[in-house]
């Protein structure tokens, strides 16, 4: 048995790494404040729940003491909501990171993984993005993000402190919001078949994204906390179109659901597709396809919707 911290493990997917290591009947504890998380993604799991900051510097040194790994995914996370505060984000994504790594180095045998972003690449067009290209962040979540890789990095580097980060592309599955203002289109798609209500794609629908399964990032970051101390790609390595998700969900789902077209919004990036292939050579292979996937994660969303 084995002790693990998870900060942000109330959220989508640190709640999916705290799952999988409950069951594994490793001793879990997670620290989150609940600003986007929410306390029902742990029920019924054998975890310690601790309602807390990370920012929080004796709280941190409470809860990381005598810790295996720590995985890092307390964050401000929303992107439009880092341009509106900037000095949060940044208070919240690096400090409280910093705190985090601080308190770690004290811990000789302890790991820390960051759940970082593919966002660190920005616009730039060449794919697939791989990890040696430049970075290109264009928004504080994505600044603040790459920022704690260079922590992470520097820790490694000048403490000795095990670490990696890992460059999550677009993540969907079970208990992913679909209410946020600023959530991400799986779980909307998916709510709005279920209720056969119009499933709006804003541009022409054939932008592509790199999805890859919640529980195969929960897998890359139990692999990341036993290898590597780099930064690496998280994604299936293929890209799927928007346009084609909705209509893979509508027909799953046996919806009525009509899909709508909007104008495309500023800022949104074209294509995106990952070379996954430098964690792949660590061990990392995902075991869902998009439809299995998606299989799974509808199931969760009807019997979610039947039971509300």
């Amino acid at each position: 048995m084995k002790k693990y911290l998870i900060t942000g493990g109330a959220g989508f997917i640190g709640s999916h790494i705290a799952e999988y290591l409950s069951e594994e009947g490793h001793q879990v504890t997670v620290l989150d404040n609940l600003r986007t998380g929410f306390e029902k993604n742990l029920e019924g799991l054998n975890v310690e729940f601790v309602n807390g900051d990370i920012r929080d510097k004796d709280l941190v040194q409470e809860v990381v003491q005598n810790t295996d790994a720590i995985f890092h995914l307390a964050a401000l996370v929303s992107v439009p909501e880092s341009l509106l505060k900037l000095n949060e984000c940044i208070d919240i994504n690096v400090l409280g990171t910093i705190n985090l790594l601080d308190t770690a180095k004290k811990n000789p045998k302890c790991k820390v993984i960051l759940s970082s972003s593919a966002a660190n690449y920005g616009d730039n067009p060449v794919l697939p993005k791989v990890e040696t290209m430049f970075p290109e962040p264009m928004t504080p979540y994505a600044i603040t993000k790459l920022d704690g890789e260079y922590y992470l990095k520097m820790y490694y580097n000048q403490y000795h402190l095990e670490t990696v980060s890992l460059r999550y592309f677009n993540v969907f599955g079970p208990r992913q919001s679909p209410k946020s203002a600023y959530a991400a289109a799986v779980p909307i798609f998916i709510n709005k078949a279920l209720k056969n209500e119009p499933i709006t794609i804003y541009g022409d629908g054939l932008q592509t994204r790199d999805f890859v399964y919640v529980k195969d990032v929960v897998r890359a970051n139990i692999l990341a906390s036993k290898k590597g101390n780099e930064t690496y790609n998280v994604a299936l390595g293929h890209s799927t179109s928007i346009l084609e998700m909705a209509e893979r969900i509508i027909e799953i789902t046996n919806s009525r659901s009509e899909i709508q077209f909007l104008e495309e919004r500023p800022g949104d990036i074209r294509h995106s597709k990952a070379d996954p292939s430098k964690f792949n050579q660590l061990g990392f292979e995902p075991q869902y396809s998009i439809n299995e996937a998606l299989n799974e994660t509808i199931e969760f969303y009807t019997n979610k919707f039947l039971t509300n």
